[in-house]
């Protein structure tokens, strides 16, 4: 279902997370639950992951995740701001104690002079404490940008469970 390094990477987050006993949760909203479904699709996952919250609208970030409307309000909902508050509140509102969110304009359309298509916020937030990574992918392609956004988002949640 997903390419052989998205396959490789979500193994080695359920492996380590196990050997960790680290459990998951993810905030998802450009990628649309496809973090999840990465964890998902490995056998053994079930001892891991704990949710996946797909907080595609601002309400449902609010009212899901607990982000702040007026972050949401004053920074948009593609920001650092946000992607670390969608982080904090997947581990807040779980029992998760690893997260990974992810907001961004995969395209085609949405991206503006400030906030272009392909720009994406990932936050990761763990026992270490909680990172912001910011990346822009530019316009590949809605698939694409989703597909690198998985990559970033578990390679981040690698990162929280190894600190």
């Amino acid at each position: 279902m997903f390419p052989d390094d998205i396959q490789a990477l979500a193994r080695q987050v359920i492996a380590q997370a196990s050997a960790r006993r680290r459990t998951v949760s993810t905030a998802e909203s450009c990628t649309g639950g496809l973090v999840a479904g990465a964890l998902t699709d490995i056998a053994g996952s079930s001892a891991v992951v704990e949710c996946g919250f797909v907080t595609y609208s601002n309400a449902a970030k609010a009212r899901m995740l607990g982000v702040p409307e007026d972050l949401i309000d004053a920074h948009g909902a593609v920001s650092e701001p946000v992607a670390r508050a969608m982080a904090e509140g997947a581990v807040a509102n779980s029992d998760a104690s690893v997260s990974v969110a992810v907001t961004g304009i995969a395209g085609p359309g949405g991206g503006s002079e400030q906030k272009p298509v392909g720009l994406v916020h990932f936050a990761a937030s763990g026992p270490a404490g909680l990172i912001h990574v910011e990346k822009h992918f530019g316009d590949i392609g809605r698939t694409e940008v989703r597909l690198e956004s998985v990559r970033t988002a578990l390679r981040l949640l690698l990162d929280r469970i190894e600190a």
